[in-house]
C-alpha cells in the first residue's frame, strides 16, 4: 500500500479569461512556469472559464489597429502595443498587432466544450488559441483556425459544435454567471477556492499562493 503521507496535494485553479486579452496570455505563461517549478510538490487541475472583454465585438474580423484605435484612441493604442510587445519579447514571443480581432464567443464555446474531454486538453487548447491570436496573427473567429487548434490538442467533435452557432452558448453563459460575473477584469485566478490573483503576475506570486492554499 502506498504511503498516503507522501501523496502530493492537489491545487485547483479556476481561470476567468478572454482569448483576445494579451494579459491573459501573459498570465497563462507565468502560471505554467509556476506549475512547472512546483510539480514535484503538488498536482494541478486548471479549469478555464469565459469572460468577455467586449461582448459587442463584431462577429466578422476587423483589423486590430482599426478596432482598438477607435476604442482607445491612436496614441493610447500605440502605447499599449509598445508595452505588450516588450512584455511578450520577455516571454520569448513576438506580439502580433497586424491581425484581425472580433467576437470571442466561438472560442468560449469550444473551450467550455473541451473541458468535458479533460481539463488538460482544455488548458492546452487555451494555450494554442492564445498563440494563434496574439503571436501568429490568426483570427479566432475563423472556424478553420478553431478546428485546427482543436485537432492539434486532440478535441473530438469540434466541427459539429462550431457548425451550430447556438450549441454550447447556454453552457458559456452559465459559466460566465458562476465564475466571472463578480469580477471586473481578466485574467483572474482562484486558487483552491480561496486565494485570488488578478493580472499577469510573475510566477513567484502563483508559487506563494500554491503553498498558502494547502496550509
Amino acid at each position: 500500500m502506498a504511503d498516503s503521507s507522501n501523496a502530493k496535494k492537489l491545487i485547483e485553479i479556476d481561470v476567468s479569461s478572454d482569448t483576445v486579452c494579451p494579459w491573459c496570455f501573459v498570465g497563462k505563461a507565468n502560471l505554467d512556469k509556476a506549475i512547472e517549478k512546483s510539480k514535484d510538490s503538488f498536482d494541478f487541475k486548471v479549469r478555464w472559464h469565459p469572460y468577455f472583454l467586449n461582448p459587442s465585438a463584431p462577429k466578422e474580423g476587423v483589423k486590430k489597429s482599426d478596432f482598438f484605435g477607435q476604442r482607445f484612441g491612436a496614441a493610447q493604442f500605440d502605447q499599449m502595443q509598445s508595452r505588450m510587445s516588450q512584455i511578450f519579447r520577455g516571454l520569448g514571443y513576438d506580439y502580433d498587432t497586424a491581425g484581425l480581432t472580433g467576437n470571442s464567443m466561438d472560442c468560449h464555446r469550444l473551450l467550455t466544450y473541451a473541458a468535458k474531454q479533460g481539463y488538460e486538453k482544455q488548458h492546452a487548447l487555451a494555450g494554442e488559441l492564445f498563440i494563434n491570436y496574439h503571436v501568429e496573427g490568426k483570427y479566432i473567429g475563423d472556424k478553420q483556425v478553431l478546428l485546427d487548434a482543436a485537432k492539434k490538442v486532440g478535441i473530438e467533435g469540434a466541427e459539429e459544435l462550431l457548425n451550430d452557432p447556438n450549441k454550447g452558448t447556454n453552457e458559456v453563459n452559465e459559466e460566465l454567471e458562476k465564475y466571472s460575473s463578480r469580477i471586473s477584469g481578466v485574467p483572474h485566478f482562484t486558487i483552491n477556492g480561496m486565494f485570488e490573483i488578478s493580472g499577469g503576475q510573475p510566477p513567484e506570486v502563483f508559487q506563494r499562493a500554491f503553498k498558502a492554499a494547502v496550509q
